[in-house]
């Protein structure tokens, strides 16, 4: 006799008991309630649309590393700040803001646009230091257009208070299994995507172990509903030399009863949209969970109140079982 996540076991007194698995454990931890408290700060109006390089922006990776602290989870580094800067021309002339090296060189040659951004870092240690696997999510957003008429801020609950919900569920999970993994696993909270995937695009120029990185899942934007009559719908891209990435989602999804209805997009080399095509681009398998379009995307009516509570959950809790399998299974 079994059920999903748990086995039965004899204790000397004869009497029996159900043990939660640790992927159970990490499960039962992920709850409505704390995403409802992550996406509510993160996308307050105090947060001024938590645009990379401003105040807003700084106030929600203040949060978040406050958050990394309370949870018990360890910094990458030295510090859980990975701070960079970003280069950019002068606002008459067209460009991006740019974090390679030689563009900065370039960049400074003339009169030039410098913003200081910083991605957060946390780590659970893993058994076998020479692997790593990643989850992560940006945090910036649009910030604010004092020139609108009406509401100004770009709260950005869904892109992408959303995502950094989930990350944060997933750490938290992942203590509460009481088990350490194989691979060490990195909870990454990305600055700058909105202006060009810069944070992520830093990391990987920069880490020096990126080729001990065995896979990344994505978040950007989990939180909302394309279509109101399929509030259960999901996009799940995954690498398609990978199949087994679609297999876990299809056997997790009946396993542990999640209301969920993914479209499963195999890509050769998932580069579109997010910070996934960092490491796609680098062919570190990727896994990227997204909710597609909707009329509030980048607009400033991106609020909490239209997020689909229990869709976010369930994806949460369906990407911790696949971080499980990265940071555990011997091959994929």
């Amino acid at each position: 006799m079994r059920k999903a996540g748990f086995f039965l076991i004899s204790i000397a007194l004869g009497t029996t008991l159900w043990a939660q698995s640790p992927e159970q454990k990490g499960l039962d931890v992920i709850n409505k309630e704390n995403a409802e408290a992550y996406i509510d700060f993160l996308a307050s109006d105090e947060l001024e649309g938590r645009e990379a390089g401003f105040r807003g922006g700084r106030v929600a990776g203040e949060y978040i590393v406050s958050n990394l602290k309370t949870l018990g989870i360890q910094p990458l580094f030295a510090s859980y700040y990975q701070p960079f800067d970003a280069y950019n021309k002068e606002r008459q002339k067209r460009g991006r803001f740019q974090v390679h090296p030689d563009s900065i060189a370039k960049l400074k040659q003339e009169v030039h646009q410098k913003l200081s951004m910083r991605n957060i870092l946390g780590k659970i240690e893993g058994k076998n230091p020479d692997e790593y696997v990643i989850i992560g999510a940006h945090y910036d957003h649009l910030g604010i257009d004092p020139i609108l008429d009406g509401d100004q801020i770009y709260n950005g609950a869904d892109d992408n208070a959303s995502g950094v919900s989930a990350v944060l569920q997933v750490a938290k999970a992942f203590l509460a299994t009481g088990v350490q993994p194989e691979r060490t696993v990195i909870f990454a909270f990305w600055d700058g995507e909105e202006k060009g995937l810069l944070g992520s695009k830093y990391f990987v120029q920069n880490f020096s172990e990126i080729n001990k990185v065995k896979g990344y899942l994505n978040y950007d934007m989990i939180g909302r509903n394309n279509n109101e009559a399929k509030p259960t719908h999901v996009v799940y891209f995954y690498t398609e030399a990978h199949p087994v990435f679609g297999e876990w989602l299809k056997n997790d999804i009946k396993k542990y009863h999640l209301d969920l209805a993914p479209d499963y997009r195999p890509w050769d080399k998932p580069v579109g949209g997010s910070d996934n095509a960092s490491f796609a681009l680098l062919d570190i398998p990727v896994i990227w969970y997204h909710t597609d379009g909707h009329p509030d995307y980048h607009m400033p009516s991106d609020h909490v109140e239209k997020i689909n509570w229990n869709k976010l959950v369930d994806i949460t809790k369906a990407s911790f079982l696949n971080m499980w399998n990265l940071a555990n299974e011997k091959s994929y």
